[in-house]
């Protein structure tokens, strides 16, 4: 039970001490997302690149200056625990008429509980469900900048409001010409009208924060039309003479939902109130949970919070057991899953079989460096979390045998604080979206006989197709991760997952590499026939050395999949192709990567 007073002014001090390094925290983090517009308008994709990675990590340097100010002012840690409970009630009272009171709540928990002992953990001195609702949250700049902007266009000033709404942006570059661009977008737009008839309630909701992402920049709103709601995206780049141009029109949610993949790199945009957004954008993407949304502006806490509430909500309705997960064991992670729930639980083993060469910090490393990283749409996000803990009574034992097996210092089984049944704690855990892996999606379409071209029967020819798709987006996935400086590695297929929208992911980061910190090789010729006929590799291998004619052995022994990689994608297998794209991130270039088709481009290249 709370105390019934709340007199205590050591609670009130370190409640508004909490508060302050929150507000600090996200005036720094909106300063930064902010400089985004600026970034754009000069072209600073290196400072846009190294700014999106510093920026990941405002949030850990906040708690950690928080905490330590707690502990030198208040000896916080030493408090008892009626004076966090009134801390808990007091920062409560602080959140009201607070524009970000759930981001406030979240920076509360991870305070608290860098210092609590984790039997704490508890609704009594955290907030496992939200204390203050984020809806209908008025911005204190709403008169100059609301959540969004609203346009009432007719059929005959389509183009005139289409030109207005991207003129209040205030972009400080010049378009090469706003006048087509407008008439293109107004034109699609009407296009997706339903008979051209407009509705008594037509208009364009259009969020008042431009997205900014790498080397673009996104105007997001939906039009509204009578019951229809639709979603649209439209990106602003700089063309090659230096000019803005919109170079497509985005609509519906698989565009939506493409543009904000947990794949991508998050998004700069400047909030006052970052649940309407999210609200917002959850109109336009009803199908995405909202950790993700949040975890796509940038708000990766925030997305673990509610990710984790969910899980805990999954697991009350739901009865199955976690198990060892489908598919080729890994060396280096063992990884596990609930059957009923689409995510993978990935722990880092405790040793590792030869040839790997690697250890728990430089695996750690790795993924860091991809949650840094531009993941141009090909390399899973991952949630990071210490101590989780699970009911031992849903964990299959054979599950528990591989981890008491391989990862021991990662599993410790206790009694629960709340109840005293038994939790299985996981000292430290990687969690990613379930695709299907690559090898089996295209032993599926083998054993469905799609191996066999020449078989003319639709589920063979269907099969076929699937390996075709599956081939190519696997060398599409390859080239755009060269593309954004990454080297994979280990390229097996067994490495890659395919989404839900049939895009091919790369998810095992233990191997990965900047392409700039690569030497490619080609093979040394022979030089004499003992050396042409030696099983083993004669010549010498330095530890960055990648040889890429190497790869097909590995990759290419089904003559079906080594048909469609050759045709589309043989300069894989070029030591030239590598160096030619080492060269050119060496000097400076940032490729374009675009996360929609090139053929819904305006002005396609």
């Amino acid at each position: 039970m709370f105390p019934a007073r709340m007199d205590s002014p050591l609670a009130s001090d370190i409640a508004k001490a909490m508060m302050d390094g929150f507000n600090r925290h996200y005036r720094l983090f909106r300063t930064e997302s902010a400089r985004a517009k600026h970034r754009f308008e000069t072209a600073d994709w290196h400072g846009q690149q190294r700014a999106q990675r510093e920026r990941i990590e405002f949030y850990d340097l906040r708690v950690l200056e928080c905490s330590n100010r707690l502990e030198r002012e208040f000896k916080a840690g030493e408090q008892p625990m009626d004076v966090w409970q009134q801390v808990k009630l007091l920062y409560i009272g602080l959140l009201v008429d607070h524009h970000q009171p759930e981001l406030a709540e979240t920076f509360f928990n991870s305070v608290t509980t860098k210092i609590l002992h984790r039997s704490y953990f508890q609704n009594d001195f955290i907030f496992v469900r939200p204390a203050v609702s984020t809806e209908y949250i008025e911005s204190a700049e709403s008169e100059k900048r609301p959540t969004y902007r609203a346009y009432y266009p007719s059929l005959q000033n389509m183009q005139a409001t289409v030109l207005q709404m991207v003129q209040d942006f205030d972009l400080r570059v010049p378009f090469g010409d706003l006048q087509r661009d407008a008439q293109r977008v107004a034109s699609s737009i009407t296009q997706r009208l339903q008979n051209n008839k407009l509705r008594a309630n037509f208009q364009l909701q259009v969020l008042s924060g431009l997205f900014f992402r790498n080397k673009g920049c996104y105007i997001v709103g939906k039009l509204i039309n009578g019951f229809e709601e639709l979603g649209f995206a439209l990106p602003v780049l700089h063309h090659t003479d230096g000019r803005l141009v919109i170079d497509a029109a985005l609509y519906g949610e698989d565009d939506m939902l493409l543009l904000f993949s947990f794949a991508r790199a998050y998004f700069m945009v400047d909030m006052e109130v970052p649940s309407a957004y999210v609200q917002f954008l959850r109109s336009l993407m009803p199908r995405k949970p909202r950790n993700e949304i949040y975890n796509a502006l940038g708000l990766a806490k925030q997305g673990k919070t509610l990710f984790y509430r969910d899980f805990l909500h999954h697991l009350r309705h739901s009865s199955d057991k976690f198990r060892i997960a489908p598919g080729i064991k890994g060396m280096v992670m063992l990884v596990f899953d609930l059957p009923s729930f689409p995510y993978v639980f990935k722990v880092i083993k405790d040793f590792y079989p030869p040839p790997k060469d690697t250890s728990r910090e430089q695996i750690k490393g790795k993924y860091l460096l991809v949650k840094q990283h531009d993941r141009v749409g090909r390399m899973a996000d991952t949630l990071e979390y210490s101590n989780v803990g699970f009911p031992r009574d849903r964990f299959e034992p054979e599950l528990l045998a591989e981890i008491e097996k391989f990862a021991p210092s990662q599993l410790q089984i206790t009694a629960s604080a709340s109840d005293g049944a038994q939790e299985v704690i996981i000292r430290h855990v990687y969690i990613e979206r379930r695709m299907i892996p690559l090898n089996i999606y295209l032993q599926e379409a083998f054993d469905a006989g799609g191996a066999d071209a020449a078989n003319a029967s639709p589920a063979a020819q269907f099969a076929f197709q699937q390996i075709e798709r599956g081939v190519v987006e696997y060398g599409n996935a390859i080239k755009d991760l060269v593309a954004a400086n990454i080297f994979p590695g280990d390229m097996l297929w067994k490495n890659f997952g395919v989404t839900r929208h049939g895009k091919v992911v790369f998810y095992d980061y233990d191997e990965i590499e900047y392409i700039t910190d690569c030497n490619f090789r080609r093979v040394p010729a022979p030089r004499n026939e003992e050396e042409e006929m030696s099983g083993e590799i004669w010549y010498s291998v330095g530890p960055k050395d990648v040889f890429p004619e190497t790869f097909a052995p590995f990759l290419l022994g089904n003559p079906a999949v080594r048909s469609v990689f050759m045709k589309h994608h043989a300069d894989l297998l070029d030591v030239q192709f590598w160096q030619s794209h080492k060269e050119r991130i060496t000097q400076g270039y940032v490729h374009d990567v675009f996360p929609y088709d090139r053929e819904k481009r305006f002005e396609p290249v």
